[in-house]
């Protein structure tokens, strides 16, 4: 018969430093998901040179105010084709992602003026607070450099890492009734070890996967293999260019709209893609079974059931997305479900942590 202990929350009152922090990581949370779609938006539409400066709109705050004064867009950027709508795209991406910004500052301020009781670390704030930073670097860069693929992955990867890490604070700080423990054994440990060790390498070969889905979309390699399970009619293309497909750096003066590869390259970067995400099934699959399997809560068998359903969600998205011959609407959503699985894995790595 196994023993269980069984503690409670403490009845004293949560300091007001936590409870700001708590709420304003939840609001950060769903507004940096709201940025991260708002950035696929912004990439699928080819409106990240919508505005070619940065952080304003051919010198204005708003694109409105560079219609007001058209003479001042053609000296601005001689010859560029201004465009309203992708010009109001990418600025609302950049507004979104400012106050984004400014949330985090909030965060990181709180956390350093309440450091003596400790809501959370120092340390871990400074750190959220130089990946926004670093993130608006890179965000201003993608514009600078016009749209290179490794930069814009590198944006992207900055996106999720936000995410992630405001995610994590929130998981951490929300406030536990109760907490059931089972009785720990050699066997019991090795089990969660394992469930662990499986629920990290998931989140590192999801993580990945997303940023290779990244690169397949800013090299315009989507529709290179618009049949399903086939690509180009063969389960293993016989014409494709890796050697031109995962160059990352191709100089300064190439313009990335529209893309620049040939076909082989973008069918080998799909395919890439495509063998990606059995891995990556793979491996979420694995950690989830081993979470409900040997689950010591009700928590982390939930856990595991959210993150295969979050997979089963991402791996529908992407059926339908080929099926429908890529509409806009649903690879906008590939790009807010990988968001999504990465956060239910968070989850799954939480809960057994705390198990």
């Amino acid at each position: 018969m196994t023993d269980t202990t069984t503690t409670s929350s403490p009845a004293s009152t949560v300091p007001a430093g936590a409870v700001m922090l708590r709420r304003l990581a939840l609001t950060g949370v769903l507004l940096c998901l709201v940025v991260i779609i708002l950035g696929a938006w912004v990439r699928l539409t080819d409106a990240g040179l919508g505005c070619p400066d940065w952080p304003g709109c051919y010198g204005h705050v708003t694109p409105a105010g560079a219609e007001k004064n058209e003479g001042k867009i053609e000296s601005y950027s001689p010859g560029w084709e201004y465009d309203s709508g992708k010009a109001w795209r990418e600025m609302i991406h950049r507004y979104a992602a400012t106050v984004l910004g400014f949330i985090i500052v909030l965060i990181a301020a709180i956390a350093i003026a309440y450091r003596r009781e400790r809501p959370m670390s120092p340390v871990y704030a400074v750190v959220l607070l130089a990946t926004v930073v670093f993130q608006g670097i890179l965000g201003a860069f993608t514009v600078w450099w016009l749209v290179k693929p490794t930069v814009v992955v590198l944006h992207l990867a900055g996106g999720l890492t936000t995410l992630s890490l405001l995610f994590w604070l929130w998981l951490k700080m929300r406030r536990t009734t109760q907490l059931v423990r089972p009785a720990a054994g050699a066997t019991r440990i090795a089990v969660l070890d394992g469930a662990r060790r499986a629920a990290i390498v998931a989140t590192i070969v999801v993580g990945m996967q997303t940023l290779l889905g990244g690169w397949t979309s800013t090299n315009y390699a989507a529709v290179a293999c618009p049949d399903l399970p086939t690509c180009q009619g063969e389960w293993w293309p016989d014409k494709m260019d890796f050697s031109e497909a995962f160059v990352l750096w191709r100089g300064l003066d190439i313009n990335y709209t529209g893309g620049v590869l040939e076909h082989p390259a973008r069918v080998a970067i799909h395919f890439t893609h495509r063998l990606g995400a059995i891995v990556a099934t793979l491996a979420v699959l694995f950690a989830a079974w081993l979470a409900i399997r040997n689950a010591p809560t009700a928590l982390v068998r939930n856990a595991g059931y959210w993150a295969a359903g979050a997979l089963g969600l991402q791996l529908l998205i992407a059926f339908a997305m080929i099926l429908k011959a890529f509409p806009l609407w649903l690879a906008t959503a590939h790009n807010a479900g990988a968001a999504l699985l990465i956060m239910a894995l968070l989850v799954l790595n939480r809960r057994l942590r705390e198990a």
